[in-house]
């Protein structure tokens, strides 16, 4: 077990280094000798805390991210199945379509022609979880509700958005997001960084249509406007501009999910294809304050220009 509350800061500190490392280099070598490097820790040392805080071995996370990724860029790009396999470090498109195959139940061929509006409610039968897709004409149903909600209840342009620092704690898994989000504040109050126009933001480094929720890896971000000192547990990022679908909301908590949906099916009605960039919320109020405790939110796709 990790001791001390310094240690396991000092820890998620590496930790944050290793996930950025592996999200840049996933055709490259990541044996836990380099990855332990990146970290500062021996093999040994860093095996053992890399699976104590994410679940898994190394070797098990960087297998099921370039399978995630593969099959996120199958859904939003026009990329074949041979160059995302290259894209990812797999030798040919056999021991790709292999892998793929073993992690989703099905081909990346199949997969791409089931799932052109994948989501975690509507999803063909799967493997590993044994949830069925509705038949049809319920699916369609579905995507058409989606469609007329996101139409109702959003207002939506495609504009290009500027580059922003950030300042940001990373989780894995959303039942942990509010607590990286009272770190942040914890950390950015007495540096008077916190006022009424400061926007603070959700990025999500991997998707809820091909990630477990549980494994899903996210940063909660405060917009900086001024240069400031990291600690030992606040990161500091820069986010690239780049052109966005943006999808501007006032919504409760339990329509988040809904919210995606819609708009990522927005996306593919559109014709847009989502960019490498990771996307994002904007967050505008605190839905305490609300009278009707809603949030008022943008919803961010990057996409390609």
């Amino acid at each position: 077990m990790i001791g001390s509350e310094e240690i396991k800061i000092d820890y998620q500190r590496r930790l944050n280094r290793v996930f950025e490392f592996i999200d840049e280099n996933l055709n490259s070598d990541l044996s836990l000798s380099i990855v332990a490097d990146v970290a500062f820790f021996s093999p040994y040392h860093f095996h053992r805390i890399f699976k104590s805080i994410t679940g898994e071995t190394l070797n098990d996370y960087v297998s099921r991210r370039k399978i995630e990724k593969a099959g996120a860029d199958l859904l939003h790009t026009n990329l074949k199945s041979i160059e995302i396999a290259h894209k990812y470090g797999y030798a040919d498109d056999a021991s790709f379509s292999k892998a793929f195959k073993k992690f989703f139940g099905v081909s990346p061929t199949t997969f791409k022609k089931q799932n052109p509006n994948r989501h975690s409610k509507i999803r063909q039968l799967d493997s590993k979880t044994g949830q069925a897709y509705p038949d049809s004409d319920k699916y369609l149903c579905i995507i058409n509700e989606l469609k007329e909600w996101i139409k109702m209840n959003a207002k939506i342009e495609v504009r290009e958005m500027p580059e922003m620092n950030l300042a940001y704690v990373s989780n894995i898994g959303p039942q942990n997001l509010a607590d990286s989000f009272n770190k942040l504040v914890r950390w950015a109050s007495p540096q008077g960084l916190l006022n009424g126009d400061t926007k603070m933001l959700t990025i999500y480094h991997d998707s809820f249509k091909v990630t477990e929720p549980s494994k899903v890896r996210m940063s909660a971000c405060i917009v900086l406007t001024k240069s400031v000192d990291p600690s030992s547990e606040i990161g500091l990022a820069s986010m690239d501009p780049g052109k966005c679908i943006v999808a501007s909301l006032e919504i409760h908590l339990d329509e988040f999910e809904k919210s995606w949906q819609g708009l990522f099916v927005w996306m593919n009605e559109n014709g847009y294809k989502k960019a490498e960039r990771n996307p994002f919320e904007i967050y505008h109020n605190n839905f305490n304050e609300h009278p009707e405790r809603k949030s008022i939110v943008d919803f961010c796709i990057p996409v390609i220009s």
